[in-house]
């Protein structure tokens, strides 16, 4: 699974909504400028999220975004999956189209890119808006467990 900026972009502006969550809104400048986001593409990004349902915006002078589900209850891989709702869930690598594969259906590699996928979202869902935010506050000091606070988030998510 490739990562793109937006995807980079978009979990930095989620993560500046979450320092200030609870606090009101927060001007799209304001989070481009601390997470070193292109402005004009950060709209685009927060339009995406607001449609899906994890931003709101506020329209006017005091006006922003603001994030709507708890940090302590928004898991990484919520977002991510969200992002790449489009794509396939294993792109190929080959330089042809895919219905000129002659491995179609019996590719040897496809497995393990399913794997390798799979890993990467076991750690997506181990890790809420929490935990990165807790990490800043520890120096970027990241746990190598990172099931400290997602385990209650994900115990209350699932009651």
């Amino acid at each position: 699974m490739l990562i793109t900026k937006k995807h980079q972009y978009a979990l930095r502006a989620i993560f500046e909504l979450g320092k200030r969550y609870e606090h009101g809104p927060i001007k799209i400048a304001n989070i481009a400028h601390a997470q070193a986001i292109p402005e004009r593409f950060l709209e685009n990004i927060l339009a995406e999220l607001k449609k899906g349902g994890f931003v709101k915006a506020k329209r006017g002078f005091n006006g922003g975004y603001e994030l709507i589900p708890r940090p302590d209850r928004f898991l990484v891989g919520d977002l991510m999956r969200f992002l790449t709702r489009d794509l396939k869930p294993v792109e190929c690598m080959a330089p042809i189209p895919e219905a000129d594969c002659p491995f179609q259906g019996k590719c040897a590699f496809f497995p393990m890119w399913r794997q390798v996928k799979d890993a990467i979202f076991k750690v997506y869902d181990a890790t809420s808006i929490q935990d990165l935010l807790d990490c800043e506050q520890e120096d970027g000091r990241y746990p190598l467990n990172v099931n400290h606070s997602t385990s209650k988030a994900l115990m209350a998510k699932n009651s």
